[in-house]
């Protein structure tokens, strides 16, 4: 968070603390103790060391350099002596944190002791004041003045402390609704923002896209002949990328992991590490929208900081391209890509090419990778056997006949991985064999008997006691077999699948190609999301 050039001060110089549980990233709406409140302890033994640092940001030329530098640390001191004072009885630490602005501040301190009980007190307004004018004085300097300052003392006299001029998203208990900023960037005018707290106070609703809007962009561009962009061998297929990104949701799930992909029927969703992420909305007729935001993607950063026009992402999209199925960063700008499937093909409007947001999406982009993802959390089991039942894990799920015996395979120990919570990932992608078990011969025989004499069929030379039953992969094929030396053209053929649904063929139909197309209408009932 301190700016290149710059350094956190302190007399033990090193990295600000990482956000864990003893700094105070805590909602202003906790439980606060007053500063007066707490038992007050002598500051003899918790001076800061003698040894001042610098200042830690950067100074222009034309800045009085040593009075800048030592008012600044002077106030440093002095915020760590009214700390140290406030503190409980044994405190061996105090992390601080204050956001302050022209228009609202926050300011929060969490004691803790060698047994980790913390005490969360509001600092005094003393302390604050003092603060502000470190921020004020900043503000004449070639970085300007800092949103947050994170400030730990140890009662040994250690101090640190790191400013915060927003290159990451402030905590949500520590943010301030835009005109806050505003006001402050009028006091205080940036050469630029960060693009998140840009599209912060400037996004103005300009990538929002409820239904009515939606209809009304979908009739102009029509009406002004403007087309979508075809997606050529971009992204995988929509049915294709869907059951990959089950099959890595399902892998997360089963290792227990809080990251990864994740999915709701009719939903898929992404986010990565570094604040970049993605939605799969799957729609009725085989249709989906995929958009999302690279969080510092350049087209972004143009338009909130150089005043460029946001890119057209819904030029030439249909009216279901709309809000309710599109990625939660359009409603705070920050969406940088929209693409949608319709029928068979992905389309998109001014959106970059998929190089440009690959951060944004989870590792969709072929079978082999989703396989070397699948590999890697299994860790030391990732064995030659283990690679390929995840490989076929992969197969089966793009083939939409995954079974619990498949993800088995890949992850066999039950104490160890969560099988039950992965598959059911997977049953809500509809990736998954949903269909009744195999139906039995016998009671085959007995639907396609009854089915024929409800049929009124002329039974003379169709004798159902004579009824056969082969099975094939999704049911059966009865019939009755044709006698030695028997030519019989036009017979009857029955194929009644294990979901119960029966259909008439004849001989005149090779049964390899009717059986084809049978099971395809099987897998169409009973496949994956986005089939047609």
């Amino acid at each position: 968070m301190t700016r290149p050039g710059g350094q956190a001060t302190g007399d033990e110089l090193g990295a600000a603390p990482e956000h864990g549980a003893d700094e105070p990233h805590l909602s202003p709406s906790a439980v606060e103790v007053p500063a007066e409140a707490v038992a007050r302890q002598s500051t003899e033994g918790h001076e800061v060391a003698t040894e001042e640092p610098d200042v830690g940001f950067t100074l222009s030329e034309a800045a009085p350099v040593e009075d800048v530098a030592e008012r600044a640390k002077a106030l440093m001191h002095q915020v760590a002596r009214e700390l140290a004072a406030g503190g409980p009885q044994g405190w061996r630490r105090v992390d601080a944190v204050f956001a302050l602005t022209v228009a609202a501040e926050v300011a929060l301190a969490v004691y803790s002791d060698d047994r980790e009980h913390v005490a969360r007190v509001t600092p005094e307004p003393g302390i604050v004041a003092l603060v502000r004018e470190h921020r004020e004085l900043a503000a004449g300097l070639e970085d300007g003045p800092w949103w947050r300052l994170l400030f730990t003392l140890t009662s040994d006299g250690r101090m640190e402390v790191d400013y915060d001029y927003g290159d990451e998203p402030f905590p949500d208990e520590q943010l301030f609704p835009p005109e806050v900023y505003l006001a402050d960037l009028a006091a205080f005018p940036r050469d630029s923002l960060p693009v998140w707290l840009g599209a912060y106070v400037g996004h103005g609703d300009r990538q929002s896209r409820p239904p009515q809007v939606a209809a009304a962009q979908a009739r102009a561009d029509r009406e002004a002949g403007v087309r979508a962009v075809p997606s050529e061998d971009e992204l995988p297929p929509f049915p294709i990328m869907a059951a990959r990104w089950a099959v890595l949701a399902a892998a997360f799930v089963a290792a227990e992991s809080p990251w990864g992909p994740r999915l709701l029927p009719s939903v898929s969703w992404f986010e990565g590490a570094k604040r970049s992420g993605c939605s799969l909305y799957a729609l009725p007729g085989g249709r989906a929208v995929l958009s999302g935001g690279v969080w510092n993607a350049p087209e972004l950063a143009a338009a909130y900081n150089d005043g460029l026009q946001l890119p057209d992402l819904y030029a030439g999209a249909p009216e279901w391209v709309a809000g309710q199925v599109l990625n939660h960063r359009c409603t705070s700008g920050l969406l940088s890509f929209c693409y949608w499937w319709e029928n068979g093909r992905w389309y998109r409007g001014a959106s970059p090419g998929p190089a440009r947001f690959a951060e944004a999406m989870p590792g969709v982009w072929s079978s082999e990778t989703v396989v070397d993802i699948v590999g890697s959390l299994l860790g030391d089991d990732a064995n030659a056997r283990r690679r390929a039942a995840v490989g076929a894990l992969v197969s089966a799920a793009e083939a939409g006949v995954v079974t619990r015996d498949t993800l088995a395979g890949v992850f066999d120990d039950d104490e160890r991985f969560d099988v039950d919570g992965a598959f059911f990932q997977l049953t809500m992608a509809g990736v998954t064999m949903t269909a009744p078990g195999p139906m039995s011969r016998e009671d085959a025989l007995a639907r396609v008997e009854r089915f024929i004499r409800d049929s009124g069929a002329d039974l003379a030379n169709y004798s159902l006691e004579d009824l056969r039953a082969d099975r094939i992969s999704v049911g059966w094929m009865v019939y009755v077999p044709v006698e030695p030396g028997e030519i019989a053209i036009g017979r009857a053929i029955y194929y009644i699948a294990d979901d119960g649904v029966l259909e008439r063929s004849s001989s005149s139909v090779a049964p390899s190609v009717y059986r084809a197309e049978f099971e395809r209408r099987f897998q169409g009932r009973h496949g994956p999301v986005g089939a047609s």
